[in-house]
């Protein structure tokens, strides 16, 4: 999940390659080749800065811009158990979207300057949060397909290259397994419910089927500096590697929970091992990703208001430290 950034070049990733050696490039491929971890301070091709800059802070504004689709949910819950549930899951997001704006700013990119990307509109996020939630269903299927597949994404990332990037990763997969556990057993209840709890259930998964799949990024074939990061060890399996695992393991637990993949295609073949699926509609992605999706407009004005009413603390926290600094000095 999240790596749709790397299929957006950078306008600069050759900025210092006339300043970067053949031996110095040579020696950098050899230590990730040695499965070395790559910490802040030490020497490292431009492009490669980037390139996690790109994915680490998409990654944070896709941990904040998916609080939205389930804040929707935190005052309508079905039962005070389910809100206190939610509500944690949602604070959880906050703090993975905080890890990971520490880890970018490891990389010489400050937080005001990720944010303010993601407001102007050049920075992205995940194409999943720009889908309403219009059930309660809908909350267990964020938690078992988009946090599901958000897993199968981010385990890998735990053995990253780069050092601060895989040791938030750490903590971020154990609460992300909770989350798609926690989504798996409400599509379990409900599936186990009425036959209207059931239907809503169903409803759910066709519409958040699809953009799930959508989450991996483009075909191999399509994806700009896939193989490049897979080079550098950024990412450790291909998008449709990863894509394919997900249908295999998430077709099975549509099985168990009686619910119908909403694919006239869906075959299991029995050589490979592997489930056939129809083809994605691309055109849907590329749409979303550009800003044209069903709640783009809506997820980025709640952002910026948020941003805007925060303004206070911001300047509270900032004359604070001022003070304390002065207090130091003298």
């Amino acid at each position: 999940m999240y790596t749709q950034g790397l299929d957006q070049a950078g306008k600069n990733d050759a900025g210092n390659k006339d300043q970067e050696t053949a031996e110095q490039l040579a020696a950098f491929q050899a230590r990730i080749d040695a499965e070395e971890k790559i910490e802040a301070k030490d020497w490292m091709p431009e492009a490669y800065r980037r390139t996690l800059v790109r994915q680490i802070s998409q990654h944070a504004h896709s941990e904040i811009i998916g609080m939205q689709p389930e804040g929707n949910w935190l005052t309508r819950a079905p039962s005070l158990k389910r809100k206190a549930i939610l509500l944690a899951k949602v604070q959880d997001e906050a703090g993975h979207g905080l890890y990971l704006y520490s880890a970018a700013e490891t990389l010489g990119v400050s937080r005001d300057q990720m944010v303010a990307d993601l407001l102007s509109g050049k920075a992205k996020y995940s194409s999943i949060f720009n889908y309403p939630t219009l059930s309660w269903a809908d909350i267990g299927a964020i938690g078992w397909l988009v946090d599901g597949a958000a897993i199968m994404n981010q385990i890998p990332l735990c053995r990253c290259s780069y050092g601060p990037y895989a040791r938030a990763m750490v903590r971020v997969c154990k609460e992300e397994s909770f989350h798609q556990r926690q989504g798996f057993e409400i599509m379990l209840t409900l599936c186990r419910g009425t036959g209207e709890q059931k239907a809503m259930a169903q409803d759910a998964l066709n519409r958040f089927w699809w953009p799930s799949l959508m989450m991996f990024g483009p075909n191999d074939s399509n994806s700009t500096h896939s193989a490049q990061s897979m080079a550098w060890k950024i990412k450790r399996f291909s998008n449709d590697e990863l894509r394919q695992k997900f249908v295999d393991i998430t077709v099975r637990q549509a099985d168990f929970l009686g619910l119908n993949v909403p694919d006239d295609k869906l075959t299991f073949n029995e050589e490979t091992g592997h489930y056939e699926f129809s083809e994605i509609d691309w055109q849907e992605f590329f749409d979303v990703i550009a800003g044209n999706g069903p709640c783009n407009s809506q997820r980025m004005a709640k952002r910026r208001n948020a941003h805007e009413d925060g303004a206070w603390v911001r300047e509270a926290a900032r004359a604070y430290a001022d003070k304390r600094a002065a207090q130091a000095a003298a």
